[in-house]
């Protein structure tokens, strides 16, 4: 009766740079060839060929190779032919269950070419458990080396993932560098600003799935992302956990954290959370889709975790109304469905706190005052010009200050030149040893007057360039104050820090401290 042979051909992506014929590399093709030609010689029926390309040793999944063992488990042929023992498994675990154990109770003899490995051979069992044991050395080995690589990339600012963050798409030109999806990032700045709006997590998503916007899992789908099968389907709506991976994702500050999960081992399938330590930060690796202030605004309400009240609106005062008596925050309550807030800590008897109560219209009203009275110091009496007028004259300061700066850094210069030119003239003779100390001495002593004039002017520009920055912001902001026309909870989180309301109802007093 004629053997039957099963040709398993593999190829994996490490295989592909080798330059030694006798490494484990070579094309499917060549593979393909080399063992239906070794077959031929040896008269052996070929039953079918296995191939899987792009797939490691390790990989237990490997289709064709699932096939194959099934096929040999039926007893459809009894010969598993290879070109070497690691195309087969390069796991010594994988090749005592199959190779020493369910292969000879399944009849099946295996046989491989480079290696010379044939199970009908006696006495070649240990040769065999060697080559499975060098192949077990250098997954390990090559683990730890793709580890290392991998930390190095990442610690360089290099994005390793195998997908974009939503959002963002790999740039073709720059391995490892994201570039900004216009029209996924559209829909990242749609959630924050609906988040700091007011709008919770779940409605946000709930709003999404209303206005038929795909899913991230959904969205890359239609970009045409390839992705290997996990055995769960992409989800193709929007969830309260994906509007929230959104809301605290530094990436779309332009930063990377990458490192967060690792495999325990190398032969591990499941990822596992890696130590917060060990995470690997990288600031200002690709453009940024949400600015600092929006994601500071959007920080501020997520930790104040202010919850809907029955009716479905957000407390928008919550975390930023603090009892002027106590310190405690003051929660919200109901009187004949008018909303107000009382301190906390009074709720546990007036020995801890006299409370203080007001009623939201009631702050309201006294936030739109300040913004009144902002606008009538700031934009009446022309102040904001006069910060308009003192930025210019800073920077006029600045430069002049730069100019003198780069004069000095000039004759540093010179003076360094001339120090080197005397040096020369002593070691030819020009000038003594006499003359060279009296003078050197004399450039060094004015060398170091200026260093030390630069370095002073080199702080009073930096000094004044922060001064001119942080004037600039504040002047921003408070037109920002003086154009809001709705006292809203964007507006809240933007620019009121702290409000503390004490006093009594008669002689209220309520204290606004602006983020300027």
């Amino acid at each position: 009766m004629k053997q039957k042979a099963a040709v398993y051909c593999r190829l994996s992506e490490e295989d592909r740079n080798k330059k030694n014929a006798q490494e484990d590399s070579g094309s499917i093709t060549n593979q393909k060839l080399m063992l239906t030609a070794y077959a031929d010689a040896q008269g052996w029926e070929v039953y079918d060929i296995y191939a899987d390309d792009d797939y490691a040793g390790s990989d237990r999944s490997r289709p064709a190779f699932q096939r194959m063992l099934s096929d040999a488990q039926r007893g459809r042929f009894n010969i598993v032919l290879c070109k070497s023992q690691s195309r087969f498994t390069r796991e010594l675990e994988m090749v005592e269950k199959y190779i020493h154990g369910l292969f000879p109770e399944w009849g099946i003899r295996f046989v491989s070419v480079v290696d010379h490995v044939d199970t009908a051979v006696a006495g070649s069992k240990k040769a065999r458990q060697i080559n499975g044991l060098l192949n077990e050395w250098y997954l390990e080995d090559m683990s730890e080396s793709i580890k290392a690589a991998l930390h190095t990339r990442m610690r360089a600012g290099y994005f390793i993932g195998s997908f974009a963050p939503y959002g963002y798409q790999k740039d073709p030109e720059q391995k490892g560098h994201l570039l900004i999806d216009e029209e996924a990032a559209a829909v990242v700045r749609e959630i924050f600003q609906l988040y700091n709006s007011g709008m919770g997590r779940a409605a946000i998503a709930r709003y999404l799935n209303r206005q038929g916007i795909p899913s991230p899992d959904t969205y890359g789908r239609l970009k045409g992302r390839k992705k290997k099968s996990t055995g769960k389907s992409p989800n193709p709506c929007w969830r309260y956990e994906t509007v929230s991976h959104i809301l605290t994702n530094e990436v779309y500050l332009g930063h990377l954290i990458q490192g967060r999960t690792h495999n325990p081992t190398y032969k591990s399938r499941h990822s596992v959370p890696s130590d917060p330590e060990a995470w690997v930060r990288t600031e200002n690796t690709h453009e940024p889709i949400i600015d600092r202030a929006v994601w500071d605004t959007t920080r501020c309400l997520w930790n104040t975790r202010a919850k809907p009240c029955y009716t479905g609106e957000r407390n928008k005062y919550a975390g930023i109304l603090v009892c002027a008596n106590c310190g405690y925050h003051m929660g919200i309550s109901y009187n004949r469905h008018k909303r107000f807030y009382r301190c906390i800590q009074a709720k546990n008897g007036r020995e801890h706190c006299q409370g203080s109560c007001i009623f939201e219209s009631t702050l309201d009203k006294a936030v739109a005052q300040e913004i009144k009275n902002l606008r009538s110091i700031y934009l009446d009496e022309g102040l904001l010009s006069d910060s308009q007028l003192l930025y210019d004259d800073t920077t006029l300061q600045i430069k002049a200050l730069t100019a003198q700066l780069r004069r000095l850094e000039e004759e540093h210069r010179k003076l360094l030149f001339t120090l080197k030119s005397l040096y020369m003239d002593k070691v030819q003779g020009v000038v003594t040893e006499e003359q060279f100390m009296d003078l050197s001495l004399s450039l060094s002593q004015e060398q170091s007057e200026n260093e030390a004039k630069a370095d002073y002017l080199r702080s009073v520009i930096a000094v004044k360039k922060q001064n001119r920055l942080n004037d600039e912001q504040k002047r921003q902001r408070i037109e920002a104050i003086c154009s809001f026309e709705e006292i809203d909870n964007l507006f809240v989180r933007s620019f009121i820090e702290r409000i503390e309301v004490g006093g009594s109802k008669q002689n209220r007093v309520i204290h606004i401290y602006w983020k300027f």
